[in-house]
Formats: C-alpha cells, sequence, structure tokens
C-alpha cells in the first residue's frame, strides 16, 4: 500500500512494504553458500556481503561485476568467490574473510598455491569485511611485485635540494 506524504513543497510516494526481518536468511545466494557447508558460518556470512557489494553495491560506482559464481575449497575449509570484472575481463578469484581473521605468510602462500599444489593462481582479490560491513580489498600475488609509480607525480630528472636555515 503506498501513501502520499507532503515533503517541503513536493510531493514523495513512499512505500510502507518492508523486507522480513530475515530476509537475507531466503536470499537464494545465502542459501547456495549455505549449501556449500564449509562449516564457518561467518565466513559464509562474509561472502554473501561480498557477493552483493560485487553484484548490486558496486553499481553506483560504475563497476560492473559479471559472472560471479561461489565455490568451496575443500581443502582451506572456505567460501571461494569468482567474477570478472569487466564484461569479457579475465576470472578473478576472492577471499571473502572476516576483518579479525588472522593470516600468516604461510597461509597465503598456501592459498595461492591452490589445492593443487602447485603455482595456480597469479593473483586472488582478499577482502576484508569489518563488523560494521565496511569492505576492504587487497590484491595478493605470489612474490614481490614493482608498484606502480604515484599518480600525478613526474620525473623531473634531478633532485631538488633544500637548505636548511638555521637561526
Amino acid at each position: 500500500m503506498d501513501r502520499t506524504e507532503v515533503v517541503g513543497l513536493g510531493v514523495a510516494e513512499r512505500s510502507e512494504r518492508q523486507l522480513p526481518a530475515n530476509w537475507m536468511l531466503q536470499h537464494p545466494k545465502y542459501q547456495e553458500l549455505m549449501s556449500l557447508d564449509v562449516g564457518d558460518s561467518a565466513q559464509v556470512y562474509v561472502a554473501f556481503l561480498v557477493y552483493l557489494d560485487l553484484t548490486e553495491g558496486n553499481m553506483i560506482n560504475g563497476l560492473t561485476w559479471s559472472e560471479v559464481t561461489s565455490r568451496r575449497s575443500n581443502e582451506l575449509q572456505l567460501v571461494l568467490l569468482e567474477g570478472r570484472e569487466n564484461e569479457g575481463g579475465p576470472a578473478q578469484v576472492i577471499l571473502p574473510l572476516p576483518a579479525n581473521r588472522t593470516l600468516s605468510h604461510r597461509w597465503i602462500r598456501s592459498l595461492l598455491r591452490g589445492e593443487s599444489g602447485e603455482d595456480s593462481a597469479d593473483s586472488m582479490l582478499l577482502c576484508a569485511v569489518a563488523s560494521d560491513s565496511s569492505l576492504v580489498y587487497q590484491q595478493l600475488h605470489p612474490g614481490l611485485l614493482t608498484p606502480d609509480p604515484p599518480v600525478g607525480i613526474e620525473d623531473q630528472g634531478r633532485r631538488q635540494h633544500r637548505k636548511r636555515r638555521l637561526h
């Protein structure tokens, strides 16, 4: 049922229909993630939040992820997401984790090595999800990579020295 409400000088229509309190539990993707049976409900929950961010939340920023699917890592007992950041782009693996999860270098190396034991992943996108549902994405690579130069800084070809003045 819609009702008309006067807002300032304009008229706005507002729907009084609200989502049920447990809408997330009824969402088909959440049920699919739960059916993967990884045993860590916190990781399933953050995987669902990351899925929503990739498929719906980033539309605001103009980023459109496509073909986002989920799978279970048997060795790691985790839910992994896979998708394409751009239409026709390469598939990327996304690892959603609660922000309070402790990670080690050894664990990250084993993650990038994959279930087959060989270096199969060129990179992986780690998404840390905080308790307030904010998300931080970090690209993980095996080994060291040279970072791109900062945007807007030009190499002037010489150092600029500044003299210190003593007063």
